[in-house]
């Protein structure tokens, strides 16, 4: 149902749909969900890795910022499984650390 989107079950009343703002939706987007749980530094960050496809919701890779996130999926908000972040293979600057011999923990 449409209910699971903005309010959670117990707010399914008249006074509060009509008292919804547009700081609502906003919040429920997939970038500030991102931010808002500690994944990114910042909500410039956190709009970046989701356009590299480092994020993903439930199973599904998301490369959109402007998704919407439902209440019931905001607990399935991860890093992607390829993603470095995640338990992908490690990235470039790491492999080629590796390479030299240094263990790829320098910055």
């Amino acid at each position: 149902t449409q209910s699971t989107w903005v309010l959670s079950e117990d707010r399914m009343k008249l006074d509060y749909v009509l008292g919804l703002k547009v700081e609502d939706f906003l919040e429920r987007r997939l970038q500030t969900q991102v931010f808002k749980l500690g994944l990114s530094k910042s909500i410039h960050h956190a709009r970046v890795l989701i356009r590299q496809r480092h994020i993903r919701v439930r199973q599904q890779v998301v490369n959109s910022p402007s998704f919407i996130v439902h209440l019931a999926a905001q607990k399935h908000i991860d890093f992607s499984m390829k993603s470095p972040f995640g338990s992908g293979r490690p990235g470039r600057v790491k492999r080629r650390n590796m390479k030299k011999g240094t263990g790829g923990d320098a910055d």
